[in-house]
């Protein structure tokens, strides 16, 4: 784990995730239903590894790039390919179940913004048991922009009392991710699990790195033993929540 520039002790107040490669695999249903879509349109398909580089934006930020002015009836092609395979080959991460569950056990705001859309993202969630756990879930088209727009932390977190700030953590494995969190102004958490680049994270710099959910969560509970701790000596009672979400 690496900290770059967070001098701060105390545990966030809420904590923002990214999906895919984040918190969990499902990259074969991707590179399938595309390289499917690649091939219907009569493009070439991609390797593995430029699907994993090359599709980092939402579908309908990326599609009209690949696809020109066919890129609505390769998006159609495409999710239905991809309603087919979804679930079948949807994995947790290491670590992801044990870490939101640790955040679940102190009362603070867990939320979802992906660049994956919308209905197929809840459709996932649900499927693993975990929409109890997020209090607010934004996928593509679900906010009048996709990541890393500020429009999804506004509307992930609008008729809440918490505001975009360094006490929202926004973990996330890509660029994307990071540079949402830099444009609204919350901490930057970089689970190393993706294909970032080194010149990205130089570009739009994490304030703290994990190379696991894992680890992230070694992390957060090190915090919370810190300021439980700092309460006990400050005469403050021992057992309270931490943040409680709002």
């Amino acid at each position: 784990m690496d900290n770059q520039n967070n001098n701060s002790s105390d545990p966030p107040l809420g904590i923002i995730f990214d999906w895919d490669s984040t918190l969990i695999d499902n990259w074969c249903a991707i590179a399938h239903s595309l390289n499917l879509t690649l091939k219907k349109m009569g493009l070439q398909p991609w390797t593995y590894s430029e699907i994993r580089t090359q599709t980092k934006q939402s579908a309908r930020d990326s599609f009209p790039d690949i696809f020109g002015s066919k890129w609505r009836e390769a998006l159609d092609f495409f999710y239905k390919a991809f309603e087919s395979n979804h679930i079948q080959s949807l994995t947790p991460l290491p670590g992801a179940e044990e870490l939101i569950l640790n955040i679940k056990s102190h009362g603070m705001f867990m939320g979802i913004i992906s660049n994956k859309n919308g209905t197929y993202l809840r459709k996932e969630i649900s499927q693993l048991g975990w929409h109890r756990y997020f209090d607010r879930i934004i996928g593509a088209s679900d906010a009048e922009k996709d990541k890393p727009a500020v429009e999804t932390v506004v509307a992930l977190l609008q008729g809440t009392n918490i505001k975009p700030g360094k006490e929202i953590w926004f973990v996330g494995d890509s660029v994307i991710d990071l540079q949402c969190a830099h444009l609204a102004g919350c901490l930057p958490i970089l689970v190393k699990t993706g294909t970032i680049t080194s010149d990205e994270i130089l570009r739009w710099p994490p304030e703290k790195t994990f190379t696991s959910c894992l680890e992230l969560n070694a992390e957060f509970q090190q915090l919370i033993h810190g300021y439980n701790q700092q309460d006990r000596e400050l005469g403050h009672h021992p057992n309270r929540t931490i943040h409680r979400r709002k």
